[in-house]
């Protein structure tokens, strides 16, 4: 059975031979390589895709109306879009190619078409007749090869070559000779295959089998449409040697008409003859791209086709690029007038539809700190008073936006970072989880678990919970034997808040579980990650809500047409606005840019900045303070009440915004640095012995941990007052110039002395006068078998640091009888390790005295 004929091909052998072959998108083609044809289900075209995949959903399941897809690959830049992008510095695709890099392989859609009344029924279409009444027959029958059907009992009847319409009446006559008193309906159940060929410049040429229904542009997305090479105002469908029409695709892809297209018949062919002359169209145009031009286009033709002028276009004139008589290229511009776009087009043209400028005309322009900026007509005799007319101009919108949002209640729950095994700096150690056994809670919360934060703080206050704005009262906690231990003193911790300047976001959970000591970083990192809860931390503050605004300086901008150079014209904003001043009313021109700075934009002079300042703790105000001109760090106490009765000095905390920038830019130089040694310590002993390799493994990863921790070390902004030991009062006090976000911590006097490190049993310890270091690290069971003694210091509560080596004298080393003072902190560290000389510990005194870094660094540092 030949299978190819289309008479044939819907037998239930050749059925059979499709379903066997399961060709990935459901069909057989005739090819240049010999592949055989077969039967696809109606309205389907197909072809073999090789390597190509269907791309789209919904294409395997065997009943869906979605056609199959197949991904064609791009095509290399043809040689005019090489020759464009060398001119244009873009690469413009040629137009229309577009829509076929992906083709369907079906047409299934068409099996739900209805078949029109026009279509004519001939041999390989299957009919589907019911007939009913004095006879009954239901049956699907195929036209065969002389284009008859045969009815039992009837008898053959000639129905190829009949339009649809006429089926049922042909029906009827033919059954009406041998029955009366019946009826009987006929429609197409399955519509014919037909074969067509593509030839020419095709992106897929080939054989194809189609549906009878389809048309020539079907055929053409089913072959993928032309190449690169060919022509899509050209395609030809020949039939019989004759061409039936001409088609061009861009009458379809631009102005939509599809009036030319024709159905397919079997055996035609559709040519596609190489492309014609080519010209780029660029510039301020809908579609940029390659279009390929038909005799007699025009300049206006092209434009059009590219969607025409785009918004931005300037409507004067085009900008052509010529290749004059085949040799050299020249330039030439049309106008956007009808003469100009009736301008011939040549091949190789290059049009670029010219983009209005940015220019304002006759216009001024008001940028900065202003309620207002933007674009504004000038008119003749303009002044700055009439773009700045008065004070309330000047304000932002942002500014009054931030405004807006002070009126608006906090979240009720925030995240609080929980960092693990993070001791707070100068209290006791783990003091809540080894006194209380209870769940963790955020520093300076205490009370039963689950209670609230309203009645956690009721229990620490009697007197009840603090009011907004009120400074948090310093939590005192009893030790196992009743004792009074003092919550914090020299801490970047204060209040349960971290102390960085302008920070006044989340308190830190203290830590009821002692670390490990042999815990890995990546098991502490994940810690971290999973041990965050929402607390509620909320905390009112009073901040600048913008930037304030720059009264003694602003500018003009002021083009000069003869040179073609910029000048500025400053003058005095606060003069204009707030004074009148005429001298500083300038006249404007058409172009002036006026800028408006803010304090932010340029530093002003320390006196003319605001200043808001945080005093906290031990004050008989304590609060925030606008700073007035001139006025220091005394003269703001004083202005404040003084200090209380039961203030530490000595103690005391004052960090500063600027400060902490630089100080956070040294931390990352010196870790860097540090991680440079490293790297080429691990070098150096990778070239060494093959022994030595498992040995330098765990010092590299030693290191690598080691800079991770110091990587998670944040500075604090702080700066050492060298107070006395034994200061009392506000005279001890500098009167240094404040800043505005200063903040100035005075504790309560502590009661501990806390130990931390490689000792037996780290703790806090009540303070005695009389006892020196070495007796607190005695109470603390001494060092460990892991201690580097010889590296101790100990982190005053002033902020300073004493180490092992600055104790050494003529006598040896006097550490262990070094004077201690209520709040200090003796630090011992633990053994490092070496590579190529470099131990890791012998910048710990030296990083934490010149950074100014509390214990709590540490802590991150050592990972304890």
């Amino acid at each position: 059975m030949d299978c190819t004929d289309p008479s044939m091909a819907g037998s239930p052998l050749c059925s059979q031979q499709n379903r066997q072959l399961s060709l990935p998108l459901g069909g057989q083609s005739t090819m240049p390589g010999g592949l055989p044809t077969g039967q696809l289900p109606s309205g389907q075209i197909y072809r073999d895709s090789g390597s190509l995949t269907p791309q789209y959903p919904y294409s395997n399941y065997p009943y869906s109306n979605y056609p199959q897809r197949t991904i064609l690959p791009p095509e290399p830049l043809t040689e005019f879009q090489k020759f464009v992008a060398s001119s244009t510095s873009q690469v413009l695709p040629i137009f229309g190619a577009d829509l076929f890099r992906t083709v369907p392989s079906t047409f299934a859609p068409l099996d739900l078409t209805p078949v029109p009344p026009d279509y004519v029924i001939g041999p390989g279409d299957e009919l589907r007749i019911r007939v009913w009444g004095q006879i009954n027959f239901n049956a699907d029958l195929r036209v065969d090869r002389s284009g008859e059907i045969y009815l039992p009992q009837v008898g053959n009847i000639h129905v190829a070559g009949l339009p649809f319409s006429g089926l049922d009446e042909q029906l009827r006559k033919s059954v009406g000779r041998v029955y009366r008193n019946f009826d009987l309906t006929a429609s197409v159940a399955q519509i014919r295959a037909i074969q067509v060929y593509v030839a020419g410049r095709a992106r897929r040429a080939g054989v194809y089998t189609v549906s009878s229904l389809s048309t020539l542009v079907d055929a053409l997305f089913a072959s993928g449409g032309p190449s690169v090479g060919g022509s899509m105002r050209h395609i030809q469908l020949k039939r019989e040697g004759q061409v039936v029409t001409d088609f061009d695709l861009y009458s379809l892809l631009v102005h939509g008409d599809k009036s030319k297209d024709v159905k397919l018949l079997n055996g035609d062919v559709i040519f596609i003859p190489a492309v014609g002359p080519q010209v780029a169209v660029t510039g301020s145009v809908k579609a940029p791209g390659i279009y390929e031009m038909t005799a007699g286009d025009t300049i206006g033709n092209a434009i059009s086709d590219a969607g025409g002028p785009s918004t931005l276009a300037s409507g004067a004139r085009v900008s052509v690029q010529r290749i004059a008589e085949s040799r050299d290229q020249q330039a030439m511009e049309v106008a956007m007038d009808p003469a100009g776009l009736a301008t011939s087009l040549a091949g190789g043209d290059i049009l670029r539809v010219l983009a209005v400028t940015a220019r304002f005309q006759k216009s001024v322009t008001l940028r900065g700190n202003t309620a207002n900026p933007g674009h504004f007509a000038w008119h003749d005799g303009m002044r700055l008073s009439d773009l700045i007319p008065d004070r309330d101009s000047l304000l932002s919108r942002d500014y009054w936006w931030k405004r807006a949002q002070l009126g608006f209640p906090s979240p009720e729950f925030e995240p609080v970072p929980a960092f693990s095994t993070m001791r707070q700096p100068n209290t006791p150690v783990d003091l809540p989880g080894r006194a209380f056994q209870q769940p963790q809670r955020p520093f300076g919360q205490f009370g039963p678990p689950g209670a609230s934060m309203s009645q956690q703080q009721n229990q620490a206050n009697p007197q009840g919970a603090n009011q907004p704005g009120q400074q948090q009262p310093i939590q005192q906690l009893p030790d196992q034997n009743g004792q009074q231990l003092s919550d914090f003193s020299n801490s970047p911790y204060a209040n349960g808040y971290l102390n960085y300047p302008n920070s006044s976001d989340y308190p830190y959970p203290q830590q009821a579980a002692q670390r490990g000591a042999n815990s890995s970083l990546a098991a502490e990192q994940t810690q971290l990650q999973t041990q965050n809860t929402p607390q509620i931390a909320e905390r009112t503050d009073v901040r600048i809500s913008a930037p304030e605004i720059d009264w003694n300086y602003a500018v003009i901008e002021r083009l000069d047409r003869d040179t073609l150079k910029t000048s500025l014209i400053p003058f005095d904003l606060g003069k204009l606005v707030m004074q009148h001043d005429q001298s500083q009313n300038l006249e404007l021109q058409p172009g002036d840019v006026v800028t408006v700075f803010s304090q932010g934009d340029i530093h002003v002079p320390l006196a003319q900045q605001t200043k808001y300042v945080r005093l906290e703790g031990e004050f008989v105000h304590a609060g925030i303070y606008s700073v007035n001109p001139g006025e220091g760090l005394r003269d703001l106490v004083q202005r404040a009440g003084g200090l209380s009765s039961n203030a530490y000095l000595y103690g005391s905390e004052f960090t500063r915004e600027s400060t902490r920038v630089i100080q956070q830019a040294r931390i990352d130089e010196y870790v860097q640095n540090l991680e440079l040694q490293i790297t080429r310590g691990a070098l150096g002993a990778a070239a060494s012995a093959a022994a030595d390799v498992a040995a330098g493994t765990a010092v590299q990863s030693s290191g690598r941990e080691l800079i991770a921790r110091l990587r998670m070390i944040r500075a604090t902004g702080r700066i050492v007052l060298e107070f006395k030991t034994d200061a009392i009062g506000q005279q001890e006090i500098p009167d240094i110039a404040l800043e505005d976000g200063d903040r100035f911590v005075v504790p309560p006097v502590p009661s501990t002395v806390n130990v931390v490190g490689a000792v037996y049993d780290e703790n806090s310890f009540l303070f005695q006068q009389a006892r020196p270091s070495g007796a607190y690290l005695h109470l603390a069971g001494g060092p460990n078998r892991n201690a580097d003694k010889k590296h101790s210091f100990i982190i005053r509560a002033d902020g300073s640091v004493v180490s092992w080596s600055s104790a050494n004298g003529l006598w040896g080393n006097t550490f262990e009888q070094l004077k201690v003072f209520p709040g200090d902190t003796i630090v011992v560290p633990e053994k490092g390790f070496n590579i190529s000389g470099l131990r890791s510990v012998l910048a710990w005194s030296q990083l934490f005295s010149q950074f100014a870094l509390g214990a709590a660094s540490l802590a991150v540092a050592t990972g304890r």
